[in-house]
């Protein structure tokens, strides 16, 4: 066991929570990987198979019980880490589920749709182009939550993908790619946004920066819990603003 270091050995660390559809491979090694260090993460599971808005809307009722488990591991903020599921049903929903979430773990919450409005906002994007793994449905449902929270969507490519395994199955590479196709037909945009806390982005982030702002659904998520767990995003990629101030 020499050379490994002991996660546990910091005593009182910051704690994580996230509620992710049980068929989501991706949040959990990306927010382990970039979390503020120091930080762990502890997730707890909700169904879902398929990314449709049937399937959403019934994940989201485990969201209560998810957040009260993630709450006797005394989590010091939690997420709701889904984009569509927090989006479904528009402005409004996002806000109470944030709430409720906060209630079941008693701890300070967030949800993804929220986040990346959250974080567009305190980059100053207005124009936006917009890569995602989803179905058709799903993308002119996410054009309507952008459209509505004032954001110019100049430009949206989805893979069409329905099997959430399937989108768990992409890479960096394949998200990378996608956004700069994106990007060759929105020359106007001035921030890039790849949706889907299951489409693994991360590590794409910092090569796509060079290009235009990139936002992803999971660097989004872990920027919003640091700002409202009071932890330091600087280990996040990409030229971030201070969750401090926002």
């Amino acid at each position: 066991m020499t050379g490994r270091t002991d996660p546990t050995a910091r005593g009182e660390r910051p704690r994580l929570g996230a509620v992710v559809p049980s068929s989501n491979t991706t949040v959990e090694p990306e927010f382990a990987a970039w979390a503020p260090a120091g930080a762990s993460v502890h997730a707890a599971r909700v169904p879902l198979v398929d990314v449709t808005a049937e399937a959403l809307d019934a994940m989201a009722e485990g969201t209560v019980a998810a957040g009260e488990r993630l709450g006797h591991a005394g989590v010091d903020a939690v997420a709701y880490a889904c984009t569509t599921g927090s989006l479904v049903h528009g402005h409004g929903f996002d806000v109470d589920l944030e709430a409720r979430l906060s209630d079941a773990a008693d701890a300070p919450a967030v949800a993804t749709a929220l986040s990346v409005r959250r974080l567009l906002s305190a980059l100053g994007a207005r124009t936006v182009a917009v890569a995602t793994p989803y179905t058709d449905d799903l993308n002119e449902r996410e054009r309507d939550y952008l459209a509505d929270a004032g954001f110019d969507v100049v430009r949206l490519d989805g893979r069409g993908i329905e099997r959430n395994t399937a989108i768990g199955r992409l890479t960096p590479g394949d998200a990378r790619e996608q956004a700069r196709r994106v990007l060759d037909r929105a020359p106007d945009a001035d921030a890039l946004f790849v949706s889907c806390t299951n489409y693994p982005t991360l590590g794409a982030v910092g090569d796509l920066w060079g290009t235009l702002p990139t936002v992803t659904s999971n660097l989004a998520t872990l920027w919003d819990l640091c700002r409202v767990g009071g932890l330091d995003a600087d280990g996040l990629p990409g030229d971030l603003p201070d969750p401090g101030e926002h």
